[in-house]
């Protein structure tokens, strides 16, 4: 694997993390994780890893969602990947969540988390 596949994860519940972890992993992705919005834009900022696509819970703790966090990053890169997921705000991503970008909605099966990742790296978008 290289650092072209390298999935950025913003996760705060460790349990989910891990599965996500295991599932991009197994699709042959190498994921980054991070707890909150706010370490995932530190990180994505200081360019130690080249990142392809962020995958990112709407509802972390702290004082960035994963709302915004998408919205950072697609100010540094307009076109870059975004993969939501969500248990209980999937009817605010019309409204908060970044063009071209695919929401997953949980529980969802982690096979749908590597296709979503896949579909946006290979079309450079979404049909949502």
């Amino acid at each position: 694997m290289t650092d072209s596949l390298t999935i950025l994860v913003a996760e705060d519940n460790y349990q989910i993390q891990e599965m996500l972890e295991e599932a991009l992993t197994e699709g042959d992705f190498r994921p980054q994780s991070l707890s909150s919005a706010e370490e995932a834009a530190t990180v994505r900022k200081s360019g130690i890893y080249e990142f392809r696509a962020l995958v990112t819970d709407v509802n972390l703790k702290g004082a960035t969602s994963g709302w915004d966090l998408a919205r950072l990053t697609r100010e540094r890169d307009p076109a870059f990947p975004v993969i939501y997921m969500t248990g209980t705000a999937a009817e605010e991503w019309a409204r908060l969540g970044v063009p071209n970008s695919i929401l997953l909605t949980k529980p969802f099966a982690p096979a749908q988390l590597v296709t979503a990742v896949s579909q946006l790296l290979n079309t450079g978008g979404a049909a949502g």
